[in-house]
């Protein structure tokens, strides 16, 4: 007996299961080796639970349907909301998803092949397919299938739930009050590799409501020791923060200052509105001072009263920390995701190591609400986290979720380990900026750069810390 093997390639198949979920998906059924006929269709697949087809065709599509019913032969009109064709084609990098029309069936339970109304397959016993844009889900032709009907493969998979919780951790996080106490030493004792640079600066940008003011809230509320809210937050249709801020933080009331600086921006807006990408690049430079108040007309120019025209590396950004609500990471409109693109090529040009704060995720993930510790558990977050670092072209390692105090009065263990450990990696980050900074190889110039035996406290490599 030939084996029987899956035609999807990896990409299809990633690219299907980020229609399905966390499943997995089990081969029921192969038209090549078991024949394009209805009976032998039935024959494998009838009573099999949640199962998704794979048609495919010369034009380069694959294509069908998922329904969460049995077939079982009834004759019947199935109602099943969860029911959606699908099509995948090479030239779109995401799939096309078609839901069923309200109050109409997904399928007619048939004895020949599988009968969505509005695709018909195994039309007649042959590797042939039936289109009916209209018959219980509406969809162009040349989208679905490109107008060819002709099969050259045809597939059916069971569709295998694997739970809301990953098997382990995708990351591995202690939880514990020593593991807090680390993070705080290790960034209160940070020394950037430079010695004319005192203290790192990150960047936070991301669209309006997305949590940069509250980050640097939270954050400072744990080095601080009690809720403060020196940033301005809140919720509205335009970006709260109307100014270009500096922070910095202290350790306790009237304590020493951390070594980390935080600037705050205007949020992204859809279409033109919002933070100029131009201002953007003058923070960037180091050319804006703080308090800047932007403005709606346009960036500020280089011969402007608030452009700051004399810098030094102490005035430039040496990290950047993109802020995406993961309520929303499905939402972000291709003008965003533009947006994220230009900004991410202009911080590129000038070596700034970018990474990405996933904010909310108590919101996105009801088990995530039940216990932060569940973060790196929560099939829901990882998927979050891979979509969005696919959707901004960044490598999943430097995605972190966090959590910011939003109704807190009293100060949290898991939650202020989740920040501090998107802080020491903002850190690693900026070092890297420093790292990458052009040297004529003269040995003056080497007096810039702190010697190798200067003391920093490093996480102990026994310790099961997250690496990313």
């Amino acid at each position: 007996m030939p084996v029987v093997t899956s035609r999807l390639s990896k990409d299809q198949q990633t690219k299907l299961l980020s229609l399905l979920g966390h499943v997995r998906l089990h081969l029921l059924y192969k038209a090549s080796v078991h024949g394009f006929t209805a009976a032998a269709f039935h024959g494998y697949c009838d009573k099999q639970g949640p199962t998704v087809i794979a048609a495919y065709n010369a034009a380069g599509f694959v294509f069908g349907a998922y329904t969460s019913k049995d077939y079982t032969q009834s004759g019947q009109a199935v109602i099943d909301e969860e029911a959606f064709l699908y099509s995948i084609s090479a030239g779109e990098n995401k799939p096309l998803r078609v839901a069923g029309i309200a109050g109409q069936s997904a399928f007619t339970d048939v004895v020949t092949g599988p009968n969505f109304g509005a695709l018909v397959f195994l039309l007649n016993d042959g590797p042939a397919l039936q289109s009916n844009p209209g018959t219980g889900f509406h969809f162009q032709a040349a989208n679905m299938h490109g107008n060819n009907l002709v099969l050259t493969e045809f597939e059916v998979y069971r569709v295998e739930g694997l739970g809301d919780f990953l098997e382990k951790p995708w990351r591995n996080i202690q939880w514990t009050a020593e593991r807090k106490q680390q993070l705080m030493k290790v960034i209160q004792n940070y020394q950037p590799e430079i010695k004319t640079v005192h203290q790192a600066r990150v960047l936070l940008v991301g669209p309006i409501g997305a949590g940069k003011s509250s980050f640097f809230n939270s954050v400072n509320s744990a080095f601080r020791g009690n809720m403060t809210s020196q940033a301005i937050t809140g919720t509205a249709g335009t970006s709260v923060t109307t100014q270009f801020r500096t922070y910095t933080i202290k350790a306790g009331k009237g304590g020493e200052t951390i070594p980390l600086i935080f600037c705050d921006t205007m949020g992204l807006e859809e279409n033109n509105a919002g933070l100029d990408t131009d201002d953007l690049v003058n923070i960037f430079k180091g050319n804006i001072k703080d308090r800047y108040q932007f403005s709606t007309c346009g960036p500020l120019m280089d011969d402007a009263p608030g452009f700051k025209k004399n810098v030094t590396l102490n005035d430039k950004i040496h990290c950047i920390a993109y802020v995406v609500d993961a309520c929303k990471v499905s939402l972000l409109s291709k003008n965003m995701l533009d947006k994220f693109a230009v900004i991410r090529k202009k911080a590129n040009q000038l070596g700034i190591p970018q990474i990405v704060l996933m904010t909310k995720v108590d919101e996105a993930c009801p088990l995530v609400a039940g216990d932060l510790k569940n973060v790196y558990r929560s099939v829901f977050i990882q998927g979050k986290a891979r979509q969005l670092s696919e959707s901004l072209g960044i490598p999943l390692s430097f995605v972190l979720p966090v959590k910011n105090y939003s109704e807190e009065l009293d100060l949290e263990q898991d939650i202020d380990i989740l920040l501090l450990t998107a802080i020491t990696q903002m850190l690693n980050y900026a070092d890297s900026f420093f790292e990458n900074q052009v040297t004529d190889g003269r040995s003056d110039q080497m007096e810039l750069y702190r010697s190798n035996d200067h003391s920093r406290p490093v996480l102990s490599e026994h310790s099961n810390t997250e690496v990313v």
